[in-house]
């Protein structure tokens, strides 16, 4: 019995001394187990955080920005470039007391010092580390700042000044030429990000790039390894503009738009034959380096973004259809009557009775009878067709930001008197840019020739890219002519004498059109937009001229009046810059010279287009040929070359005329 008893008691002892054996092996397998997952989880799905938090202990990796890239102009001149300069920042936490600093720092960086005190107190109370007292300083702000802050004596004043303050280095954005161009330029703000003009639109080729370096350091801190990320150079921007051509535009315009009390007014100076414009130009204008003080919509490019109803200048359309349809000519009759015509229940009126008189002699007296009865001739459909081919209803592609497309309506939205309304230009809202391609394309004997404001990218002076710009033809080379000369009639004895230039032919047509008010919800009689668009020399045209003054007020607001002058100022100015010959013999006695001098103006003959218009307006597949239409920039010491001349800068009638005489025409 008792041996069955220790026997017993033998074999449980050992299964206890088993079970507590497996339980150990147990604990240490799930201990292993839980480390193993803990590891895996630590090295696999937690690695970046690890690897990134053990890299910030050993390395340290710092940012620059390259500098922005610049734009030129055609002639290879900075229009706008970026220089290094030096920001203040300050960390708040460090700053024990900011009212003496502030004091020092307010009248150097044009703040009030209670100002700078609010802003460090609130950052310091938001436990914040980093804040800008002030960007992008000048040379002199900086000395003055390292004089009466940072180098100040601290044992006299009992307070180091400069305790908590920092230099930043940064990039500026330099416009060498202040306010010439700055709508098509644009500008960009403190973050080098562009915002308006080619500045925005060109901001990928623009963008500074940034260089990251990063160095390595041992456990003492010591700088072991340093590598820099490779840094492609910033390109650059090539644009159409010259500077002189423009910088003549915007000193007419400013002299025409305050010789007529007007609100504001545009200009665009236009290359028929390669699409390049040379110059566009708004006033008033603005400063692109005070872009933080500039009132919301200054920067407004109105050349491209403002539509408005054409008046008689969109008549250019209603008779070069006709002409390439074959419905009329130039020297056959039309009868104007007594100056009044009925459509669709309205009565359209001329300012003056012109009778019987031919296609011609009703264009150079802008009468609204003879270019309705003209619309009438051509057709609902061909006539939105014609109007949509010279560009009207759609964006033309120039390259600048937010452009307008204007508005033209299907003629299956249209009614009654919508029709003759577009024959003498209400019932459809444009651009100015619109406008200027559409004579552009007259100038060019028929070919519309797609408008360009970039015309290459470099890159450390070398050319990466380039652009061509796209053409089609219009009308025939014929139609073109005959149009062209029946816009010489409206500048030698009709609405445009004030744009006649002296030893220079020129063709063109006036506008004069009752505005649109947005508060009224109609049109206002008592404000206009009168404009002219024209080009010289007629038979190879150096440039085509577009300028409309918005709101001219007094007696002399007639598109003849107020616009053509300029465009007369700016051509003279253009056949000086680019030397181009007279193809007119020169009026020395004065007999023949230009109506409309600014001092002793006369009466231009009233442009008759006043109707009441219709209410205010909510294809062909063209084929595109490719033209070559990049201009090289002219070299140092080198006359300026006009844009479509030949090698001496003489255009071919200019070259003509040496040959044959001078040729004189009496207006």
């Amino acid at each position: 019995m008792a041996a069955r008893k220790t026997k017993k008691a033998r074999k449980d002892s050992m299964q206890t001394a088993f079970t507590r054996f497996m339980l150990v092996v147990a604990f240490f397998i799930f201990w292993i187990g839980a480390v193993c997952v803990r590891l895996v989880h630590l090295q696999v799905k937690e690695h970046a955080k690890w690897d990134k938090m053990a890299s910030s202990q050993r390395q340290d990796t710092f940012e620059t920005k390259s500098l922005r890239g610049t734009i030129f102009d055609r002639s290879g001149n900075a229009l706008a470039m970026s220089i290094r300069v030096k920001s203040l920042s300050a960390d708040p936490v460090m700053i024990n007391d900011p009212i003496p600093v502030a004091k020092e720092l307010g009248p150097i960086i044009g703040e009030k010092p209670e100002k700078i005190v609010a802003e460090i107190k609130d950052a310091h109370s938001r436990g914040k580390r980093f804040l800008w007292i002030a960007r992008e300083l000048e040379d002199e702000q900086v000395k003055e700042i390292e004089k009466r802050v940072f180098n100040a004596n601290a044992a006299e004043s009992g307070v180091d000044l400069g305790e908590g303050l920092f230099w930043v280095g940064e990039q500026k954005r330099d416009y060498p030429h202040g306010t010439l161009a700055s709508h098509v330029i644009g500008f960009s703000n403190s973050d080098d990000i562009g915002q308006a003009g080619v500045e925005k639109s060109q901001e990928e080729i623009l963008r500074a790039q940034k260089l990251r370096t990063v160095r390595q350091r041992d456990r003492q801190g010591r700088v072991f390894a340093e590598t820099e990320t490779d840094l492609e150079p910033p390109k650059d921007v090539q644009i159409t503009i010259s500077k002189e051509v423009q910088h003549l535009t915007e000193a007419a315009l400013e002299k025409g738009v305050k010789r007529a009390n007007a609100r504001s007014g545009k200009a665009i100076v236009l290359d028929p034959k390669s699409g390049e414009i040379l110059a566009m130009a708004n006033y008033p204008t603005f400063s692109p380096s005070d872009f933080r003080k500039l009132k919301p919509g200054s920067w407004r490019n109105s050349a491209i973004q403002d539509q408005y109803a054409p008046g008689s200048v969109f008549k250019l359309i209603t008779y070069s259809a006709a002409l390439e349809e074959g419905l009329i000519a130039p020297d056959s009759t039309v009868d104007c009557g007594n100056g009044t015509i009925t459509v669709g229940g309205h009565t359209f009126t001329d300012s003056h009775s012109v009778g019987n008189v031919t296609y011609s002699k009703a264009m150079a007296e802008s009468s609204n009878v003879g270019a309705i009865k003209t619309g009438l001739k051509i057709g609902r459909e061909k006539y939105y067709h014609y109007a949509k081919l010279f560009g009207f209803g759609s964006r033309t592609g120039v390259g600048l930001p937010s452009e307008a497309g204007g508005v033209l309506r299907n003629p299956k939205d249209w009614q009654g008197t919508d029709l003759a309304s577009l024959s003498i230009g209400y019932g459809i809202d444009v651009t100015a840019l619109q406008t200027a391609v559409a004579f552009a394309t007259i100038a060019n004997d028929g070919v519309r020739v797609e408008p360009r404001i970039v015309s290459k990218i470099t890159q450390e002076g070398e050319e990466v890219e380039s652009f061509e710009a796209q053409s089609e033809r219009i009308v025939s080379v014929e139609t073109a002519r005959k149009v062209k000369k029946m816009l010489v009639e409206v500048v030698k004895s009709g609405t445009a004498k004030a744009a006649q230039v002296d030893g220079y032919s020129s063709a063109g047509k006036t506008g004069t059109a009752w505005k649109f008010d947005r508060e009224a919800g109609g049109i206002n009689e008592s404000k206009y937009i009168s404009s002219f668009a024209g080009f010289a020399p007629v038979d190879a045209p150096v440039a085509v001229i577009l300028v409309v003054i918005d709101e001219p007020k007094g007696a002399a607001r007639n598109g003849g009046q107020v616009a053509a002058p300029v465009f007369r100022e700016i051509t003279e100015g253009l056949m000086s810059f680019y030397r181009i010959n007279p193809d007119l013999e020169i009026d020395i006695e004065g007999e023949d010279s230009p109506a409309g001098d600014s001092k002793t103006e006369q009466p231009a003959p009233h442009d008759s287009n006043k109707p009441e218009p219709a209410p205010s307006p909510k294809e062909r597949k063209p084929r595109k040929d490719t033209v070559d239409a990049v201009s090289e920039p002219k070299k140092k010491n080198q006359a300026p070359v006009a844009p479509n001349a030949n090698k001496k800068g003489l255009t071919n009638v200019a070259r003509e005329n040496e040959n044959k005489g001078r040729r004189q025409i009496r207006t």
